[in-house]
């Protein structure tokens, strides 16, 4: 059996898989905070605590009153 994962830890990881595979590109604008709770069917804080630490990160970029978007630079090591 797997060992349990927080649900925010799957959010996080599953955005950051997203961004690998280039599905979510620098600039794309994320799903409301809403939209993701109701998409992993959790609280607003749950997804709160995954996108701001993927913030903190430097992978995601918040702007206030418009929204979360991918980071330009969501990986420094992708520049090589």
């Amino acid at each position: 059996m797997a060992p349990y994962e927080p649900l925010w830890r799957r959010i996080r990881r599953e955005i950051q898989t997203k961004i690998a595979a280039g599905i979510l590109k620098p600039g794309d604008k994320l799903p409301t905070t809403r939209e993701l709770a109701d998409q992993y069917d959790t609280s607003g804080v749950t997804v709160r605590k995954a996108i701001d630490l993927l913030i903190e990160a430097g992978v995601l970029e918040g702007r206030q009153g418009v929204g979360v978007f991918v980071a330009d630079t969501p990986d420094e090591n992708a520049s090589g």
